[in-house]
């Protein structure tokens, strides 16, 4: 009866191989132009989420704003171009100093971005976009024509040493938090932490676990992009509920400490969680993007001199203040849009970081964890976006990419908000059973 079982079980697994095979000779026999009407097809069906997009509160005015079509990676008139349906607009504070006076500003600094975000569904744009903090938000407010806002929290730093701020977070609309960003915070160590081998908590600390708990209790998922490796152990370990990393990629093919390696996915997989893959050209093909980045320099600093910005490399970026941060962001986008115009008229330029080495990244890690475990992320006005998708008017070149490669339309739904929102009403259902 067993040996009956193992053949049966064989048999399952040589007719999916066939079907995938079959699946990719159709799409291959197909012309471009039949590629291009599936895939838009498709793409108008499936619910496009996108769980990291930065924000810079300059952009939430009565004069400039989302509703424009400004210069920022995602507006409305670009999420409408593209088909880009929910946007997690992001909280984000970078690291400081851990003393109250660093926790006050950087509380100061997260609570303007949440203003803004409430500022932009309640005051520039209702008509066009609302906030959503479920699944059944989502799908209503996207079957009632709208786009969707979330909010996701880039750092628990702004907490401070008050759990409380934890659930004030929550309350105003956050939907998940990581616990570190570019360096140690009072919760959790940092990847940053790799490079000299210097650590604060050796993972989390004693308070950032009661946040972990915190968390699980409000139903606020955890975003595991951004700490340490050990800190990203322990939070699976403690966790009562599956855990996002809201945009990273696969570290095999890119051997960047931002990036998850074969036993994190395998972790993430366990625990029911989901890893968004990230559109961040450096965290893709490190090696693509350094050769073009090299031959890139000398256009740059001739475009940077007649613009009269100033320039920093990301070694500095690191230590600038959150407001010069998000406008070296903005700057640097058009700097490298300039360079990058000109590179495309010089024979044999190096290419450039693209969706298919994007979709490379999707491709391993649901051949590694599976379909159920992967998502997409592009950390618009963060510093991410690629050719092919370098803001949200171009969504949909994502969605071609993979129709191209045989993905099936019930996957795509997957990759794109299935597997994100899965998890999200995993993380409320476990809240409730807390509470």
């Amino acid at each position: 009866m067993k040996s009956l079982k193992l053949i049966s079980k064989e048999a399952v697994l040589f007719l999916f191989a066939i079907s995938i095979a079959l699946i990719s000779c159709k799409e291959n026999s197909m012309t471009q132009e039949q590629l291009i009407t599936k895939a838009k097809a498709i793409h108008e069906r499936v619910i496009t989420l996108d769980t990291h997009c930065d924000i810079n509160v300059k952009n939430f005015t009565d004069s400039i704003n989302y509703a424009q079509d400004i210069k920022s990676q995602v507006t409305l008139p670009k999420m409408n171009k593209g088909g880009l349906d929910v946007a997690w607009f992001i909280v984000y504070t970078g690291q400081d100093s851990l003393t109250d006076n660093g926790y006050a500003k950087a509380y100061e600094n997260a609570m303007s971005k949440f203003d803004a975000i409430h500022k932009l569904v309640n005051e520039i744009a209702p008509d066009q976009i609302e906030l959503a903090t479920t699944s059944d938000d989502v799908r209503r407010i996207h079957k009632a024509g709208k786009k969707v806002a979330m909010i996701g929290i880039e750092n628990g730093y702004p907490i401070g040493l008050d759990i409380n701020n934890v659930k004030k977070f929550y309350d105003l609309g956050g939907r998940y938090m990581s616990l570190a960003h570019n360096g140690h915070s009072q919760l959790s160590d940092s990847n940053t932490g790799e490079k000299d081998d210097v650590w604060l908590h050796n993972g989390l600390s004693d308070f950032g676990k009661e946040v972990i708990k915190e968390m699980n209790r409000l139903g606020m998922m955890i975003d595991v992009s951004h700490p340490s490796k050990e800190a990203i152990r322990q939070m699976i370990e403690l966790s009562k509920a599956p855990i996002i990393a809201s945009h990273s990629s696969a570290r095999a093919l890119c051997n960047h400490s931002r990036n998850l390696d074969d036993e994190q996915l395998q972790w993430i997989k366990q625990n029911g969680g989901v890893v968004q893959t990230v559109a961040f050209k450096s965290y893709l093909n490190t090696e693509k993007y350094e050769t073009r980045n090299t031959k890139l320099k000398e256009i740059r600093e001739k475009i940077v001199d007649s613009l009269g910005v100033t320039w920093y490399d990301w070694s500095e970026f690191r230590q600038l203040s959150d407001s010069v941060q998000l406008d070296f962001i903005a700057n640097r986008r058009k700097v490298m849009a300039l360079a990058n115009k000109k590179a495309n008229t010089i024979p044999d330029f190096p290419p450039a970081v693209n969706v298919s080495d994007f979709i490379d990244h999707i491709d391993y890690m649901v051949d590694k964890i599976g379909i159920d475990h992967v998502g997409i992320s592009s950390d618009f006005d963060g510093g991410g976006g690629i050719e092919g998708w370098n803001d949200a008017s171009e969504t949909f070149n994502v969605t071609l990419e993979l129709v191209k490669r045989g993905y099936t339309e019930e996957n795509i739904s997957k990759l794109w908000s299935g597997n994100l929102l899965r998890v999200l009403d995993e993380v409320a259902k476990i809240a409730i059973e807390l509470n």
